[in-house]
């Protein structure tokens, strides 16, 4: 190997969590596969290479073997290496280098999921380095010692702690001048800061590492550096920025001639290329990976990372070969937790194309056969031998040849993975091997064999403190036991220890909310079905049909349930814990109003129905999740100008049959002004104004607001004198976007009616609104600008003079101000946006908006609308919202009503995409 290749592995050693196989294999998850096959969320302290000022040879022989075990993924054996080495060192009265193992073997006790040893060791480490006269080795070392007690503390949801701990490595590293260690404590520091919402922090952090970075000259160290700065890029979501960073270490890699350089880049470009969607491109980087690779590991994780995207693309033929070369090389594989993850990964690809070939559908959340498969027998019982381990996995056919992909292979393959934990001694990876192997067992309807599996792999990760483990399994016994209710099987006990367990799935998934939302990415990828469909399944059995109405305690569950459901999608939606501030509840703001929560399942649409001081309401509606799609399909195309009354009146006379005529009668009694929707799913796309009762649309009777959560934080009522506006607009053309002429004049009339200070096209640029934001507390914020809201946060933006800002930017510069401790802006205003075309889910990204930009309420467009209706019904708005008593939902009201009396505006095309989110009074 070059020299130039030993110092970038060298230096990938140095930046990442369990060095350079760590930083090559990332491996794309079916579901919520280990931490360890994925990117990782801090460029965390690695083992020391080698001990100062050893004193014999055996002691730094127990050193360096040790941090091989680690490397290779032999945990357990670089702690007992380390264990001697440490013991050696404390005999010989030599602190520092005692310090230095202690920092190591928290690393290890981390890996393996031992947190109080690894709470010990570190804190022992940090203890000895205290005592010891000021040096060079020991400044060194105790910058790698407190890198470590951050990852640690980051690890168990400290993230404050973590970020003190990280700013004093940061001086510590520049006290040796060591500037390796500052860039990645930098990095460590913006994953701290973003989990704790300080976003123009982590902005600002991360341009100190790029500064720092490209000061350098080209080098193997620059191009590694590069590299593991975007991967930090792709983890806090700036995709754009993290392929422009890594395009540069793969140029610096291939003008050195560095391959490992070279193959790495490729693995990080098709990983981020993943992140943007861009499938193609992520194969044809991971095939660049293969091409370039001189390693066989990291041949066979492009290859894991291929498949999985074959199998998503649907590319079957190239699939299945690619298997054939896969499965050929586990036999040469080291034993070591890469290894075994591997397995996992392979498992649940051949999984999936067996399902394809068996034409089984359910992807795990079903042990119920169609009727397609009738010729497809499921394999015998068989028992389960040492502890889930078995040899003997039969697969009968009667009508059929056996298929040539099977449960039968992967299996087997979980087996030996099983095993190798063992030997390992590595109870994270055993659970994982076992936990999916009971989910093969599930598959074939074996359902005791897959419930002894599941609580063993359970017990195993609440042994090692694991909930990020425990919710798939908690997850899969509350299946199994779902489908033998499904199956008319199940007494009421069944009932309830189902749901029991689904609770405890999304308890351990709440405590995960900064650290598995926040940091692993994998979950991003498989949100739709590794966790939306917890929440889902256990609504489905709260409110489970029967002779019996359901009791209150279970509707309120049901509403817990769907609340939490949503705010998940909103984490996963920014990648990050989003609402963090203890909210309030809607239901007990404001008497006058009911609140509708609304939910999709698979064979009904529920309702519940909060009415303050009153119990909860519900019904329901028989009928497949594919034919309420269907009806909300042809009601979003129903809203084209030249679509006629009877085309669309129908269908939303259907809408308000579903979600509001069940009510009627109580809203009546109960004298109520405003409804909120809790929308759920591809409800959110539809404008709830439009609908209609047969005489009326909803509009006409009732204020209508949307919560993007069902809880809203300290609302309160605007405050109306006096009002002041900040404006920005642009009605000229910019980036391929036409031009808005009608934004002049929705701009003067607004002027007319309230005092505002106007940024319009030149002076509309993110720096300008920034600084007027800063220097004055505007309640209100209005933005007559181009926008596009989708369910992916990168493709959620509005468009100022200067370029595109996304919404992550957006909330930079509207949270100035609550920097300085200025009262939150009130109302956000976005008058020319629109939800992204083909886009079921594009409104997801209205509540993003909502709630990042820190604004009370956001009144934001559906779809981009007319000019001239658009400021006529701002220019009301604004009359109706100077009136005292007059809510922001009631002045949205008379507007819409004012375009659906004249007659040139009448079509809800023009007045029903305006939705208000969030305080509505």
């Amino acid at each position: 190997m070059s020299a130039k290749g030993k110092r970038f592995r060298q230096f990938l050693k140095y930046l990442s969590l369990v060095g350079l196989t760590a930083v090559l294999t990332v491996v794309l998850a079916w579901r919520d596969f280990p931490r360890g096959m994925g990117i990782h969320e801090v460029n965390a302290a690695i083992p020391n290479t080698s001990a100062v000022q050893v004193s014999t040879s055996n002691s730094a022989e127990l050193v360096q073997g040790g941090l091989q075990k680690y490397q290779s993924g032999e945990f357990a054996a670089a702690v007992t290496a380390w264990k001697q080495a440490a013991d050696t060192f404390a005999t010989q009265g030599d602190s520092l280098n005692q310090a230095m193992v202690m920092s190591n073997l928290a690393l290890a006790y981390q890996q393996l999921g031992q947190w109080t040893p690894a709470n010990q060791a570190i804190g022992n480490s940090l203890q000895r380095l205290q005592t010891e006269k000021a040096s060079r080795d020991r400044t060194t070392i105790l910058a790698q010692a407190l890198n470590t007690q951050g990852k640690l503390q980051l690890a168990q949801g400290q993230p404050e702690q973590a970020l003190k701990t990280w700013e004093e490595a940061t001086e510590t590293y520049q006290q040796v001048e060591d500037q390796i260690g500052v860039v990645r404590s930098l990095m460590n520091q913006a994953q701290a800061l973003r989990i704790l919402g300080f976003y123009p922090r982590v902005r600002a952090t991360l341009e100190q590492v790029n500064q720092r970075l490209q000061n350098q000259p080209d080098s193997a160290i620059k191009a590694a550096g590069l590299l593991s700065f975007g991967d930090t890029l792709r983890l806090v979501g700036d995709l754009d920025e993290s392929e422009t960073v890594l395009q540069k270490s793969l140029a610096i890699a291939q003008n050195l001639d560095v391959s490992s350089g070279i193959t790495a880049a490729f693995l990080s470009l098709g990983n981020t290329a993943y992140s943007q969607g861009k499938l193609k491109a992520a194969i044809e980087f991971y095939q660049n990976a293969i091409a370039s690779s001189v390693s066989p590991t990291t041949t066979l994780q492009a290859q894991l990372n291929q498949l999985r995207l074959f199998i998503e693309l649907e590319n079957w033929a190239e699939a299945k070969a690619l298997t054939q070369k896969i499965q050929s090389q586990f036999a040469n594989l080291p034993t070591n937790r890469s290894s075994i993850y591997a397995r996992i990964n392979f498992s649940q690809s051949l999984l999936k194309l067996w399902r394809h070939e068996s034409v089984v559908v359910g992807a795990g959340f079903t042990s119920n056969l169609p009727q397609e498969t009738a010729n497809v027998t499921k394999p015998a019982p068989f028992p389960i031998l040492g502890g889930g381990l078995t040899n003997n996995f039969f697969w009968k056919t009667t009508n059929v040849t056996k298929p040539a992909l099977n449960p039968q292979t992967a299996a087997q393959i979980l087996t030996i993975g099983i095993q190798q934990a063992k030997e390992l001694g590595d109870q994270r990876a055993e659970s994982y091997t076992l936990g999916y192997l009971g989910q093969i067992y599930e598959y074939i309807q074996q359902s005791s064999e897959a419930k002894t599996l599941t609580e063993q792999a359970l017990l195993l990760a609440q042994s090692v403190n694991s909930p990020d483990i425990a919710y798939l399994w908690q997850w899969q016994l509350g299946r199994l036991l779902k489908a033998q209710i499904d199956r008319g099987i199940a007494d009421d006990s069944a009932i309830k220890s189902a749901v029991a367990a689904y609770k405890e799935a999304i308890h351990s998934l709440n405590s995960l909310r900064n650290d598995l939302v926040a940091t692993n990415l994998e979950l991003q990828f498989s949100f739709r079905e590794s966790v939306e469909p917890i929440y889902r399944q256990l609504v489905s059995l709260l409110l489970q049909p029967s002779d019996k109405d359901i009791n209150q305690e279970n509707l309120v569950q049901a509403r817990e349930v769907i609340e939490s459901l949503q705010l998940a999608e909103l984490d996963n939606f920014f990648r990050e814990a989003c609402l963090t501030a203890q909210p309030e509840p809607v239901d007990q703001v404001d008497a006058n109003a009911a609140v509708i929560y609304p939910i999709i399942l698979p064979d009904r649409l529920e309702v519940i129905v909060s009415i303050a001081n009153q119990p909860l309401r519900h019904y329901a509606t028989s009928l497949s999740q594919a034919e309420v799609e269907d009806v909300l399909n042809q009601t979003r195309r129903s809203l084209r100008r030249v679509a006629s009354d009877r085309e669309r009146l129908p269908l939303f006379k259907q809408l308000y049959n579903w979600l509001v005529q069940p009510i009627e009668a109580d809203l009546t009694a109960s004298e109520i002004k405003t409804l909120v929707f809790a929308l759920d799913g591809s409800l959110k796309s539809i404008p709830i104004a439009a609908l209609y009762d047969g005489q009326q649309y909803l509009i006409e009777n009732y204020s209508v607001a949307l919560t993007p959560s069902l809880q809203i934080l300290k609302p309160q009522p605007l405050t109306r004198t006096p009002i002041k506006v900040l404006v920005g607009g642009l009605s000229e053309a910019k980036q391929n976007f036409p031009p808005l002429p009608g934004v002049e004049s929705e701009i003067q009339q607004i002027q007319a009616e309230i005092p505002a200070q106007v940024l319009l096209n030149q002076q509309f640029t993110s720096a300008a609104l920034q600084q007027e934001i800063s220097a004055v507390s505007f309640p209100v914020v209005h933005l007559a600008t181009h926008g596009q809201f989708s369910s992916n946060a990168e493709d959620t933006f509005i468009l100022a003079w200067d370029d595109r800002v996304s919404v992550k930017q957006l909330a930079e510069v509207l949270q100035v101000r609550e920097d300085r401790k200025r009262q939150p802006i009130e109302l956000l205003v976005l008058s020319a946006c629109q939800t992204a075309a083909g886009d079921k889910r594009a409104a997801l990204g209205i509540a993003g908006v909502a709630v990042r930009s820190g604004a009370r309420s956001t009144l934001a467009t559906l779809w981009s609308v007319d000019d001239q209706s658009t400021a006529m019904l701002m220019v009301k708005f604004y009359q109706e919202l100077a009136q005292a008593n007059v809510t922001k939902a009631e002045a949205l009201r008379q507007a819409q009503l004012a375009l659906l009396q004249e007659s040139r505006f009448r079509h809800p095309y023009y007045w029903a995409p305006f939705v208000l989110l969030g305080n509505w009074l």
